[in-house]
């Protein structure tokens, strides 16, 4: 088969060898620990269940071929996934042929044919000894948390759960925090600008920290002339930054482009596979001769030479892998690609990396100090900055994290020594002091990238982790209003006013949830070696050694593990239950403790406890901005005012109540989210009628699908649409607020048709299912989602295999699977016949279990 000339090369590539081209790992370690302790740490592997077809694909054309070369990612996870290949298709790892290239380009993939060499087995033994480490940790902490925290779904790692630990930390020292305030001296002067114009300027005094200080300060340049005492010129510049590596690239897509950063990494992986930009998991910020030579070329032509400056970065951090590149565009000359997803993060990498090689921008900096006639020890500063030569600010400008005030600063007017300056007004304003800013996905990357934690592969899964396992949240924080004083001096007359500002408000930052503060203080308390961030780091820096070969893999992980398992073992066994618990006083009522703790269904209080022998506690789920740690007594009691009756509405009950995702309005049977914004305490009948008829208004029909109404709404995973009981989730290409009937007949008719695909047989009064998935036929077992093995022949189960068969034999699968799966049900009546929804009947055989290989890398 010949490709298409107008394909780009990962395109004639998938057309020519369409089983050749996979991005992942064939192989994994077994779901269980998968590890063999007693025998050198070494791993069993299985070929992945999605991945069989492929390999069995992959391993026909290697006998039909004179010779295999690999060409996996350059990076150590890509020297791994070479030698699983070699496993798999029995090449031997120190002859069969290993090309790496930075970029999917011609130039460079014949430049990589013109140099082979082989398997590196010290980077895929750092690789492995990275995964054995990290799986071990993992099954190993896991069932202590379950065991002593409850909850199947907790689950620790070496990397995660510091990066957890990063965000608690700062959660605390932001709630530790005391704001102080203190009084800003701002002046503001007439003057006339090189035009001859009318002008003002502003300059500043020193910060005054009391009320009465700011006072006795301007009462006191009552009647005062100003005079400049000194004016001074310097010269600056300012340099570009380097070209960027994945953490710095994570950051600015965050900052300039709002992106998560696993969405910079999804679009930066798709521009690397179409030839757009060079590998995207890096930590070096080094260009290549041929980049330099490129950009130069691209700068000259677009500004001029003395736009140009050729710099050659070094990388700062010490454990960068290998002799990788800076992400940056594969041709510096192409500034704009038809690419709509990629195009403003390709944007981005473009101008950051041609800024690179571009001139210093050329600045000049006034200062001028003004003396104050009747405080001669009290002057004013005024600052101002120009810029002379743009140099790389002519395309790019670095963004920041959190905005300064006090950062920006205008051109001043000319100005002399001796000059005399009519004073418009001077105002002292009340400022105050701020704690550090919470974390930002982007920021948190940072933070881990310079403690040395992660790598560049591990940063976005981490981020991800964290979330998934409610450990983290990414979230908005509304801001609060405060008062703040202002002391103006104008016209020899002083006022002073009170003035509103907001303040604390926070978009898209990182918060930890309090199961994620109980798991982190217990996993400190008895494993404070993997919560420890230098022993982190340490480990890091131990996977390095074996990749340069100076270090085996399996002795570095037989020393961490002989004192972690003994600690394991100490835990399970005299550590007590944590749940966080806080006592924050006592109920005036009843006189029993009120109890901030973990519960099942998370973060609760309640009055009294189990140990009571005449009553039981009572309990009360805290709402959406409360926290153990923070919340109080009052706050406390204040929750067992819900739920509460209102009076009728329509003729049905109105309550005001409180669950798992928060506070609601309950009318008949219809629960109604109450909005953020509002407090259920102070909901009253005519509020929660105004709550109903909102919801009507939101739930009213918004089309019609076959004559059937289509409302629409927003829950937990964003927007969608509702026909019949069905839900459908409306993807960010439409237009939530302005559906049209052809949208709507386009999300439910590609929704019907994708559940009439999805069940091959359906038991509904058993809640059991045969459902078509991603990876083949699986059994939905009420919530359980239970794998089918393989049939006699070895071959994987299709639809037409399962159409046709019956209740029981389903029930036998999955007993195969879980024996106690029905145990309960034994003690019930006998199971009612249920009618099936089936097609063809046909035998199945007997589900056949995996067979395991045990492969080390060779020495």
């Amino acid at each position: 088969m010949v490709p298409d000339n107008s394909l780009t090369i990962r395109q004639k590539a998938i057309a020519a060898w369409p089983s050749a081209w996979q991005g992942q790992n064939q192989r994994d370690i077994l779901t269980t620990m998968g590890i063999d302790i007693d025998n050198g740490f070494i791993p069993k592997y299985i070929v992945s269940e999605d991945k069989i077809r492929v390999v069995k694909e992959l391993k026909s054309l290697a006998k039909k071929a004179q010779e295999v070369w690999l060409a996996t990612d350059e990076d150590r996870e890509g020297e791994a996934i070479s030698w699983h290949l070699c496993e798999e298709l029995g090449l031997d790892p120190a002859t069969t042929k290993r090309i790496v290239f930075h970029e999917i380009t011609k130039p460079a993939i014949q430049k990589a044919v013109q140099s082979p060499r082989t398997v590196n087995m010290d980077l895929v033994n750092a690789q492995q000894a990275r995964r054995v480490l990290d799986r071990i940790v993992g099954f190993e902490i896991s069932p202590v948390l379950w065991r002593k925290l409850s909850g199947k779904s907790l689950s620790a790692g070496r990397v995660q759960s510091v990066a957890v630990k990063l965000i608690v930390e700062r959660e605390r020292e932001i709630n530790k925090f005391n704001t102080e305030s203190s009084y800003k001296v701002e002046a503001l002067f007439a003057a006339q600008d090189i035009n001859n114009r009318a002008v003002t300027f502003k300059a500043e005094g020193k910060k005054i920290k009391q009320l009465a200080a700011a006072d006795t300060f301007l009462q006191k340049c009552i009647g005062a002339t100003y005079t400049v005492d000194n004016v001074e010129v310097k010269p600056g510049k300012k340099t570009p930054s380097a070209p960027f590596t994945t953490s710095t690239l994570q950051q600015e897509a965050s900052r300039k482009l709002g992106y998560s950063v696993s969405r910079t990494m999804r679009v930066a992986q798709t521009l690397y596979e179409n030839g757009y930009i060079t590998y995207m998991r890096t930590d070096s910020v080094n260009l290549s001769e041929t980049a330099l030579h490129n950009a130069e070329d691209a700068i000259k032509q677009q500004w001029g030479a003395n736009y140009h400056k050729r710099r050659q970065y070094q990388t700062k951090n010490q454990s960068a892998q290998e002799a990788h590149e800076a992400i940056r565009p594969t041709n510096m000359m192409v500034s704009q690609i038809d690419f709509p997803d990629g195009q403003k993060l390709y944007d981005l990498i473009w101008k950051r990396t041609i800024a690179s090689q571009m001139s210093d921008a050329v600045t000049e900096k006034t200062i001028a100090t003004i003396n104050i006639s009747t405080q001669p020890d009290n002057q004013l500063t005024a600052s101002g900055e120009v810029i002379k030569f743009d140099g790389f600010l002519k395309v790019y400008l670095e963004g920041k994290d959190e905005e300064d005030e006090d950062d920006q600063e205008g051109l001043l007017p000319p100005l002399q020594r001796g000059q005399a300056l009519p004073l418009v007004q001077m105002q002292a304003i009340e400022r105050f002091t701020r704690p550090a800013p919470r974390y930002t996905e982007a920021s948190l990357v940072k933070k881990l990238e310079e403690l040395g934690i992660g790598r560049p592969s591990t940063y976005a899964p981490t981020i991800s982790t964290v979330q998934q396992r409610n450990y983290a949240e990414k979230a908005n924080k509304d801001g609060l209003n405060r008062h703040y004083q202002v002391l103006t001096l104008k016209n020899d007359q002083i006022a002073q006013k009170q003035e509103t500002e907001i303040t604390g408000a926070e978009k898209n930052k990182m918060f930890p949830t309090d199961l994620g503060m109980v798991v982190t203080d217990f996993l400190t308390e008895h494993f404070p070696d993997i919560m420890n961030y230098s022993f982190t780091a340490h480990i890091e820096t131990e996977f390095d050694e074996i990749a340069a070969g100076k270090k085996k893999w399996n002795q570095m992980i037989g020393n961490f593990y002989i004192p972690f398992h003994s600690k394991v073992n100490d835990t399970l066994e005299n550590a007590e239950r944590a749940v966080g618990e806080r006592i924050l006083g006592t109920d005036p009522v009843s006189g029993k403790n009120v109890i901030a703790r973990l519960g099942r269904f998370g973060p609760m209080v309640q009055i009294g406890s189990s140990d009571d022998e005449n009553e039981k506690p009572e309990f009360a789920s805290l709402k959406r901005d409360q926290s153990i740690e923070t919340i109080n007594l009052e706050q406390a009691l204040d929750l067992f005012k819900l739920p509460f009756n209102l009076e009728d509405y329509e003729g049905k009950e109105v309550m005001v109540g409180i669950g798992r995702f928060g506070p609601y309005v309950k009318w008949g049977e219809a629960f109604i989210s109450v909005p953020k914004n509002i407090d259920p305490l102070t909901i009253d009948i005519h509020k929660a009628i105004e709550i109903i008829k909102e919801k009507q208004v939101a739930d009213a029909p918004i089309g019609t699908y076959k004559g059937i109404p289509v409302t629409k709404g927003t829950g937990r995973f964003g927007p969608f649409i509702k026909y019949n009981d069905l839900y459908i989730n409306v993807p960010r290409a439409y237009n939530f607020e302005q559906l049209s009937q052809k949208d709507i007949e386009e999300l439910v008719g590609k929704k019907l048709e994708k559940e009439a695909n999805r069940f091959i047989q359906q038991w509904p009064e058993e809640k059991i299912a045969i459902e078509n998935g991603r990876w083949g036929p699986f059994i939905r077992f009420g919530k359980e989602m239970l794998k089918l093995g393989r049939k006699a022949d070895g071959n994987k189960y299709e639809a037409d295999d399962l159409a046709g068969v019956s209740l029981e034999a389903v029930k036998q699968m999955i007993i195969s699977i879980n024996p106690q799966a029905f145990e309960k049900k034994a003690k019930k009546a006998a199971t009612k016949k249920t009618a099936t929804k089936k097609t063809a009947a046909k035998k199945t055989a007997a589900p056949k279990k995996t067979a395991v290989k045990k492969t080390v890398p060779k020495k």
